[in-house]
């Protein structure tokens, strides 16, 4: 085997060729390999000698590659991706992806199912960008977003329905219990409502409750994030509008009631979204892929309306 393998020149020369053939330019090879710039020159001068041939032309201000260098650096590239190839499958690597969401979407959905994915997908290394900005796949580097809005959302970008934003209302069973049911208007009046930026509660009120619907509340705390809302219900501070499928966990755990009969419907809901041509394809594929198996389980399961 040793035999028809050959004679190979020193690896190390021949990474560093590779290198600085696609820099031109010995100090920005130098930057990309984490040595000096006079070992890379000594790494190419050592390399050219041992093949008795020139790979680049050095002039005061630029490199060049040669005839020859150029027919070599496309087998040397092919040869050093099977290397890389190999080893990979050899000792594989965890996948970085970044997914980008909201901040409740991931305390009140994500985080609490991340276990779950994990088991399913140790190989992905997934890390959650979580943030109201909308980030931009290009230079954010963002393989996958959870976006709410309506698609289209962008060229190039491929969007599946992940949940239809349907807004409830809830609060603690303790304070239900000590100021009654507030479908009552006469009992209303004695609740905080708690805003987020989305301010759903004129709207919601006005469904629910009709012309019994009061025209201004004299209790309101506004947040900017409707994770931030729902906690304060459910530490009994007021009643929160939240959408449905993020409140499934809450209710189970009686922490909160649903409260009201309406479910009302905003017009805007949650797309998972990629490029149609993602940089890691099987990953991006992987977790989406996980994701709407996820809420698939919410469309065939129930939640309760009572906390029962």
């Amino acid at each position: 085997m040793a035999d028809r393998i050959g004679k190979l020149p020193s690896l190390n020369g021949v990474r560093v060729f590779e290198v600085v053939a696609r820099h031109l330019n010995f100090r920005l090879a130098a930057e990309e390999l984490g040595v000096t710039q006079g070992a890379v020159a000594q790494q190419i001068r050592g390399l050219e000698a041992e093949l008795g041939l020139k790979l680049f032309e050095r002039h005061p201000r630029t490199l060049a590659i040669t005839e020859a260098g150029r027919s070599y650096v496309g087998s040397v590239r092919r040869a050093l991706e099977l290397i890389s190839e190999a080893t990979e499958t050899l000792r594989p690597e965890p996948q970085h992806l970044t997914i980008s969401v909201t901040p409740t979407f991931a305390s009140k959905w994500l985080i609490p199912r991340l276990p779950d994915f994990t088991a399913a997908h140790p190989h992905i290394d997934l890390r959650i960008l979580a943030s109201d900005r909308i980030s931009n796949f290009q230079t954010d580097a963002v393989d996958l977003a959870v976006r709410y809005g309506r698609p289209p959302f962008g060229p190039g970008l491929q969007a599946d329905l992940l949940f239809e934003q349907v807004i409830v209302a809830l609060g603690s069973p303790l304070l239900i219990e000590k100021l009654g049911r507030p479908e009552v208007p006469e009992n209303l009046a004695a609740y905080a409502l708690l805003h987020d930026a989305h301010n759903f509660w004129p709207r919601f009120l006005e469904q629910a409750m009709g012309k019994a619907a009061p025209v201004s509340a004299s209790k309101n705390i506004r947040f900017n994030q409707t994770a931030l809302a729902l906690e304060a219900a459910r530490g009994g501070q007021g009643l929160a509008l939240a959408s449905e499928f993020l409140i499934g966990d809450d209710v189970a755990g009686g922490h909160l009631v649903r409260l009201f009969e309406t479910r009302m419907r905003v017009g805007a809901d949650f797309y998972v979204v990629a490029p149609r041509k993602p940089r890691h394809p099987a990953s991006v594929e992987a977790v989406r892929g996980w994701l709407l198996k996820e809420s698939a389980k919410h469309r065939t399961g129930a939640v309760p309306s009572d906390g029962q």
